[in-house]
C-alpha cells in the first residue's frame, strides 16, 4: 500500500536563520541558556548552544556555579559552527579570562556577527564574572563584537564610568567603544524614569525609550535583549534596525513578567503568543 501524500504546508520552506549562544545556564529557566534559545525561538530563528557554566538558580539568586572546562567550550563550538553554521553569535556568561579567551579566539575566527552581553552580576546582585577577567574582557572579547550591550554597572565595571544619569551614557558608550567593539548598546535600565538604552557607533546615534512597568518581574532582561539582537542580526537587519525590533521585544516580555518561586520571577518569552494566568 503506497504512503499516504505528504502534507506539504507542514513543511518549512526554508531552514531558519542559526543564532549560536555561548552563555551559562540558568536552572530557574529565567536567564542564562535557557533565555537565549527561548528568544530564538520567539522570535523565528533556530537556537544553538555552548554551555559555559551550569548554575543552581532560582527567583532568590545563585547558590552555585561550575565553570566547564575550555576544552568542552571550544568542542561546543566547533562541532556547531563547522558542521550547521551560524549567522550570528550572542556571548553571556564567561566566568574566567581562560574562557573569556578562547571564546574571543573562536568569535573572532567566525565570520558572523557577535553580540557581546558582558555579563557581570546576576539580576539578584551575584557575581557571575571573575575580576581577573574584566581585563581579558576588555582586550580579547569586546574587539571582536560587533554589539557590546552592558548595563551601567558593567560599563562602571569595565571602564570605570560612572553614570547617574542620560547625560552620562555618551560618555559610557565612548568608554566602551575605545575598547573595540563596532557599536555599543548603552543599557539605562537601572536609572529613574523610562527605560532608556543609547546605541553608537562613534558617529550614528540612536536613543530608545520605552515606559517602565510596575513590575518587578525581570529576571533575564539581558541575557533577552542580547538574543534578540543576535536574532534579528541573523535575519539579516541592520545594528540599528535590530535593536529597535529587539527593544521592542523585550520591553513585551518585560511588561508580561511574571511571578515565580518567592523572589524575582522572569520575563514572558511567549508574550506575543499567549498570556500567563495568574
Amino acid at each position: 500500500m503506497s504512503a499516504p501524500p505528504r502534507d506539504s504546508s507542514r513543511v518549512p520552506s526554508r531552514v531558519p536563520p542559526r543564532v549560536l549562544t555561548v552563555a551559562g545556564s540558568d536552572s530557574g529557566g529565567g536567564a542564562g541558556i535557557q533565555a537565549d534559545l527561548k528568544t530564538m525561538l520567539a522570535l523565528g530563528v533556530h537556537g544553538m548552544s555552548v554551555l559555559t557554566a551550569v548554575t543552581a538558580q532560582n527567583s532568590l539568586g545563585v547558590q552555585g556555579a561550575w565553570e566547564l572546562p575550555v576544552e568542552a567550550v571550544r568542542a561546543q563550538y566547533r562541532s556547531v559552527v563547522d558542521d550547521i553554521g551560524v549567522q550570528a553569535v550572542k556571548t553571556g556568561m564567561l566566568s574566567s579570562a581562560e574562557l573569556v579567551e578562547a571564546v574571543a579566539e573562536l568569535i573572532g575566527g567566525t565570520d558572523a556577527p557577535a553580540v557581546v552581553d558582558p555579563v557581570g552580576v546576576s539580576k539578584h546582585g551575584d557575581s557571575l564574572l571573575a575580576s581577573s577577567a574584566l581585563d581579558s574582557v576588555r582586550t580579547k572579547l569586546l574587539p571582536v563584537a560587533t554589539v557590546a550591550t552592558p548595563n551601567l554597572d558593567e560599563v562602571a565595571q569595565l571602564t570605570g564610568v560612572t553614570v547617574g544619569s542620560e547625560d552620562g551614557m555618551r560618555r559610557a558608550a565612548e568608554a566602551v567603544l575605545s575598547y573595540g567593539p563596532a557599536w555599543a548598546l548603552i543599557k539605562g535600565g537601572h536609572l529613574s524614569g523610562d527605560a532608556v538604552d543609547f546605541l553608537t557607533d562613534g558617529s550614528d546615534e540612536l536613543w530608545l525609550r520605552a515606559p517602565r512597568f510596575d513590575n518587578r518581574h525581570t529576571h533575564g532582561t539581558g541575557c533577552t535583549l542580547a538574543s534578540a539582537i543576535a536574532s534579528e542580526l541573523a535575519k539579516g537587519g541592520s545594528v540599528p534596525d535590530a535593536v529597535v525590533a529587539a527593544k521592542e521585544y523585550v520591553t513585551g516580555a518585560i511588561a508580561a513578567g511574571f511571578a515565580l518561586g518567592a523572589g524575582i520571577g522572569p520575563v514572558h518569552h511567549g508574550w506575543r503568543f499567549t498570556s500567563v494566568t495568574e
